[in-house]
């Protein structure tokens, strides 16, 4: 007869630690990205020009939001990618979405600025 040990719960990862550092990434990734439409269809074309300030300033400050939301995004890609997460497909089409989104406003932004 056979004796299989079975797995011991100190050494076997959790799904959640190893689920846990793919999820911030994809949680940063977002934020940022989030953080910068709040910043160029909220704050910079309402807010900031109903209280006289910050005209121009949305192009340069876009490129600089854009390029490190991008980042993030392909941070978030191979994490989840390593990981062998359950959704890495889904999360990975979502991200190349967002990053093919941020680099056409990118290029509108950097039109302005030139």
């Amino acid at each position: 007869m056979a004796v299989t040990a079975a797995a011991d719960p100190d050494t076997t990862p959790s799904a959640a630690a190893v689920d846990g550092p793919a999820e911030r990434v994809f949680s940063t990734s977002v934020v940022v990205s989030g953080v910068r439409c709040f910043l160029f269809y909220v704050l910079f074309p309402w807010l900031l020009p109903a209280a006289g300030i910050a005209s121009g300033v949305g192009s340069g400050v876009g490129l600089a939001i854009g390029a490190v939301a991008i980042v993030f995004n392909v941070l978030s890609i191979r994490r989840f990618q390593r990981t062998r997460h359950r959704y890495r497909w889904l999360i990975t089409a979502l991200n190349a979405g967002i990053i093919v989104l941020l680099c056409a406003l990118m290029v509108i932004d950097l039109s302005d600025v030139l």
